[in-house]
């Protein structure tokens, strides 16, 4: 084994690898070493035994699907690991070949022009896969309810036109009657608990068509409401799956979740995403470049050409949308203030997207440097009044009138 530091480059793919080796610290063009391998156990294994062989140090890989996760589970205890997104990597038109986009990946790495993918540590992707598997449920969930009112509608049965739930308790006992055979509306409607805003008249009016639900729908909408029930235990238990990895973050997901717009559901999907520090990111502005949530520059001779943002985590960019939304109606916070003075001129939507940076910002600081969110939207940041009152005492110079500085006397 010689003293250099060699690379190897992987190009993945389903059933093949192509893997070369090179030391970059020897000066001129790069003298590649070629070896083709499987994706089986075994042949992961052989690489993981020839790369050690040969001295490797760093591997980058890259992968347009998720071959490239068995490859990094043999290789990560050994080495320094790296993904590159597939298009950093482009070869030229017509000139694709496995061996030679594995030597463009090495030389592209040593010259920096690869965009990286982050791929946190082996906890975090459990973390990560616990959160994202439950807000799939979440939208399968969604999706099915959807698909029940419409089934509902197509028979001519509006329940939701007068409960604020329909698939709330009282709901759910109307609608497992419709589904085993019930077809009296007073009968079904007398199922509903107390305290709904409803009249017994309303909701049988809204009942009238359980006569003409076909055995064929009440067949239909049972086994709806049975994937529901098994959908509904699935979300929980993912939940609960969650809140047991993160309890020794428990500090940290406390101080997320009282930050406006966020909870203990958000600061558990946060730090499964960022993790529980934000380590990866050295700055506020690189966790929103990596979520995608600031605004981009595409600029050519000095002329900016769009500042649309970036591509970005889609997970992050969901969940500071929605904690946007929320903390806008937060009462007296920073950030309603900041979307009434911005929704005038920006409307609703880039709004939101801009307190969803501001949020992110936020969120860095908290995980970061471990500090706990403070509200200052009823009392006025000492270091704002002085900006402001500097910026009024120039605009009044500026119009002619003999106003003291600030240090001198009173405005």
């Amino acid at each position: 084994m010689d003293s250099g530091y060699k690379v190897a480059g992987i190009d993945v793919h389903k059933k093949m690898l192509a893997v070369v080796v090179t030391d970059v610290a020897v000066p001129g063009e790069y003298a590649f070493a070629r070896r083709r391998f499987g994706a089986g156990s075994a042949e992961l294994q052989a690489l993981h035994d020839w790369l050690r062989e040969q001295g490797v140090r760093e591997v980058v890989m890259e992968s347009t699907a998720q071959y490239w996760r068995p490859v990094w589970l043999a290789l990560e205890p050994s080495f320094r690991l790296h993904l590159a997104q597939a298009q950093s990597n482009k070869a030229p038109k017509g000139r694709k070949r496995d061996f030679a986009d594995a030597e463009r990946l090495v030389r592209r790495h040593v010259a920096g022009e690869l965009i990286l993918s982050f791929v946190p540590n082996e906890e975090q992707r459990l973390w990560r896969t616990l959160a994202r598997s439950r807000q799939q449920l979440t939208r399968e969930r969604i999706r099915l309810r959807n698909q029940m009112e419409t089934l509902l509608e197509d028979s001519r049965i509006k329940l939701s036109s007068h409960l604020s739930d329909l698939f709330g308790v009282s709901g759910k006992k109307m609608l497992r009657a419709l589904a085993h055979g019930e077809t009296d509306p007073a009968q079904i409607a007398a199922l509903a608990l107390g305290g709904i805003r409803a009249t017994p008249q309303q909701l049988s009016d809204g009942l009238s068509g359980a006569a003409q639900l076909t055995p064929l729908r009440r067949q239909i909408l049972r086994l709806f409401l049975e994937r529901l029930d098994l959908i509904d235990r699935q979300i929980e238990e993912l939940e609960q799956s969650l809140a047991g990895e993160l309890r020794i973050q428990q500090e940290a997901v406390t101080r997320l979740a009282a930050v406006p717009g966020l909870g203990a559901d958000s600061a558990h999907q946060i730090i499964a995403e960022v993790g529980p520090q934000a380590a990866r990111f050295d700055s506020p502005g690189q966790l929103a470049s990596w979520v995608g949530c600031c605004p981009g520059r595409e600029e050519s001779a000095e002329v900016s050409r769009s500042n649309r943002s970036p591509k970005g985590n889609v997970a992050m960019r969901r969940i500071l949308c929605q904690a946007a939304n929320a903390a806008v109606k937060a009462k007296g916070s920073v950030f309603q203030e900041v979307y009434r003075r911005l929704v005038p001129r920006l409307g609703h939507l880039k709004t939101i997207w801009a307190v969803a940076h501001k949020l992110c910002r936020i969120v860095w600081k908290v995980l970061h440097d471990g500090v706990t969110y403070q509200e200052r939207g009823r009392t006025p940041d000492p270091q704002t009044i002085r900006r402001r009152i500097g910026k009024l005492l120039r605009q009044l110079r500026a119009l002619g009138y003999p106003v003291p500085s600030a240090e001198a006397g009173t405005v």
